[in-house]
């Protein structure tokens, strides 16, 4: 496929033209040009899911659909009350768009002002509640040494360098303020970030791009989800 011809482009263009008019009634009267370009976005993630298999197995037997999220937002919590969101989505675990587990998500959209807020690839956990929290901090302080190896591979680093998300002001309760963790203690998420460029999609072949990039992040993926999942006595 010639990337001139790469609905991508188009995606973009929508999206932008979506942000300025972020109302049901446009929305309604382009829905036909939505559907067009989410049938090609769910086909370009099935492709994503199978390249990922390679070395995710556990996601063998994923769709598209079970993966991607809704254009729509949910404005029951929030003040910006605008229905649509200005991106496409995606998430993956073994259980699909899993907001409970440890995962990968991905977000194209083209940002505002002319920076590139929206797009890019994500993982690790966010927003665990307080029981999953404290898990994760016990499991990364019992296995310092081996979650320090993962989080300053060479690819990490390069790709993925600090933390995205929320962290406390001080170290929490139950810790000492002066705990060589205390950094890692701090966080509230344990999400790493990539920030992708509208022209990284301007070619089919940011599919195989985004896996190779997502592969990095598998290491971190199963530490945190086998800290999750393990029991405790």
């Amino acid at each position: 496929m010639n990337s001139s011809q790469y609905y991508m482009k188009r995606l973009y263009d929508f999206l932008r033209r979506l942000d300025q008019n972020n109302n049901r009634e446009w929305f309604k009267a382009n829905k036909a040009e939505y559907e067009e370009l989410r049938q090609l976005w769910l086909l370009d993630i099935d492709r994503l899911i199978a390249n990922m298999t390679k070395w995710w197995p556990q996601l063998a037997g994923l769709t598209a659909k079970q993966c991607v999220y809704r254009i729509y937002r949910d404005t029951r919590f929030s003040q910006d009350k605008t229905p649509l969101k200005t991106y496409f989505s995606a998430g993956f675990s073994a259980a699909g768009r899993s907001a409970h587990d440890a995962g990968l998500y991905l977000q194209v959209g083209p940002g505002r002002f002319g920076e590139n807020i929206e797009s890019g690839l994500f993982g690790g956990v966010w927003c665990p509640d307080s029981p999953t929290l404290k898990k994760l901090r016990k499991a990364i302080v019992d296995n310092i040494e081996e979650f320090e190896e993962i989080i300053h591979a060479p690819e990490m680093e390069k790709f993925y360098p600090g933390w995205c998300g929320a962290a406390l002001k001080t170290v929490p309760k139950g810790y000492d303020r002066n705990h060589p963790q205390a950094e890692l203690l701090r966080l509230k998420d344990y999400g790493k970030f990539h920030p992708t460029p509208e022209k990284f999609y301007s070619d089919p072949s940011w599919v195989e791009r985004t896996s190779e990039l997502f592969s990095y992040l598998k290491p971190l993926i199963d530490f945190l989800d086998y800290s999750i999942k393990e029991e405790t006595y």
